[in-house]
């Protein structure tokens, strides 16, 4: 064929597609996953925002920083026509603070918690569970500086998996401080990885110079050989941070949430402080991590507005799928998109016009109808009827017309009788109760 989707970027369609390790790309399936989200969110206090899918580079450049992959090798990025910087959005969170400062959400709600579902675009070397464009499920909470709101956050992504299904997962919590802290403790982990820095990945040289921190943020075997034994970030921790995490921990334990201790645990961008964590699933090979997220409370600020602390996370909708798939969990999912389909036998012009007319009159009280305007004989309408799986079956021909009254089929238990054309409506919502 002449045109194809690019690299690691691929179609979600109304069908599951042909190869069963594809058939996680279902508009039906990603309908559920958001709406599941969306009604969680809703049960803990959060409100939907959506923002734009392009956003001016500095934008997250100076906030996610410039020593991390996404920013120095995997944003797409370029000159608009008016010689701007802009680029796709390789996170959420930068870009729902940046909506609300310029909106004055923080000076009109001092306690907000949103949550969003969007597109974001990172020119990564792609690989299953890892795509170039890849939707996103987040959420923020801004104005709150507790460990019971970190708590909270991490609840609502636990409640998430385990409402879908995915309990086969763990939690990895740690504390990257605060700057000086961590000032410190890079410093301290340079003198450690010294003496073996030859021996290091070209990218763990690279991020030792840059930014010690992110040489722990590594999937180098031989990296983490040389890091087994490097000082833990929590030996170094200011005494605010420390207690922060002990809080936290007993938050978790409270809610009954199991957690791991991850001192390797630095996710992979600059603006977070105190609580990081990630959800790791175990059904992903080494993409494994389902989701995760961090305080970031000096973020607003960062972006010019006043100090307000914050705590979010991002989930990846394909990993959430992809997860489902390999578990063999089955979503409730509808099983057609019509309730009713019509088969009209003729071509007469008023049996024609009043078939249209008929099923306008369904869509417009509610009932998804449907029919083959193709054929004009039974079989091939009756297998269009079982091919998108309708409940009923509406038969119409010039008898039916002539005493205004129609065929009524459940298409399950191939029951028929006549109903009036009057009636029909109310017999339909009777049934659909």
């Amino acid at each position: 064929m002449r045109y194809q989707s690019l690299p690691y970027m691929y179609d979600t369609l109304p069908f599951s597609p042909t190869d069963p390790e594809y058939s996680w790309q279902n508009t039906a399936l990603c309908q559920y996953v958001e709406e599941k989200f969306r009604d969680v969110c809703r049960r803990f206090g959060y409100r939907e925002i959506r923002t734009p899918i392009l956003e001016q580079t500095e934008l997250f450049t100076r906030n996610i920083g410039k020593g991390t992959d996404i920013v120095s090798k995997e944003m797409f990025s370029f000159q608009d026509r008016g010689e701007r910087d802009i680029s796709l959005k390789p996170e959420g969170t930068a870009s729902v603070v940046r909506a609300c400062i310029q909106n004055s959400l923080f000076a009109d709600y001092p306690m907000l918690k949103l949550y969003y579902i969007g597109q974001n675009f990172r020119a990564e070397r792609g690989q299953k569970g890892r795509y170039r464009q890849h939707q996103q499920l987040g959420v923020e909470a801004f104005g709150i500086a507790d460990a019971q709101v970190d708590a909270e956050v991490i609840a609502l992504a636990v409640t998430f998996y385990r409402e879908l299904g995915i309990t086969d997962c763990e939690l990895k919590i740690n504390s990257v401080g605060v700057p000086e802290s961590r000032q410190v403790y890079g410093e301290a982990l340079r003198e450690y990885v010294r003496p073996y820095l030859s021996e290091m990945s070209e990218d763990g040289q690279k991020r030792f110079e840059m930014n010690p921190l992110r040489m722990l943020d590594t999937k180098s075997k031989g990296d983490l050989k040389i890091l087994e034994d490097a000082p833990h970030l929590v030996d170094y921790l200011d005494p605010e941070s420390r207690e922060h995490l002990e809080k936290l921990q007993a938050y978790l334990s409270a809610l009954g949430i199991a957690y791991t201790l991850d001192h390797k645990l630095v996710r992979g961008f600059d603006y977070y402080t105190k609580t990081a964590f990630e959800i790791v699933g175990r059904h992903l090979g080494s993409q494994s991590a389902l989701g995760g997220g961090g305080r970031y409370d000096a973020l607003v600020k960062e972006c010019g507005g006043a100090p307000t602390p914050g705590i979010g996370f991002g989930l990846g909708m394909e990993r959430c799928l992809i997860t489902l798939q390999e578990m063999g969990i089955s979503l409730p999912l509808p099983q057609g998109a019509s309730q009713v389909f019509m088969i009209v036998l003729g071509d007469e012009p008023e049996l024609l016009r009043r078939s249209l007319q008929i099923l306008m009159e369904l869509r417009a009280n509610g009932i998804a109808a449907d029919r083959d305007f193709r054929s004009k004989k039974f079989p091939p309408q009756v297998k269009t009827a079982d091919s998108l799986k309708a409940q009923y079956t509406l038969v119409l021909g010039e008898n039916e017309l002539a005493q205004n009254v129609i065929q009524l089929r459940n298409q399950s238990t191939k029951e028929q009788r006549e109903v009036a054309l009057g009636s029909l409506v109310e017999e339909l919502k009777r049934l659909f109760a």
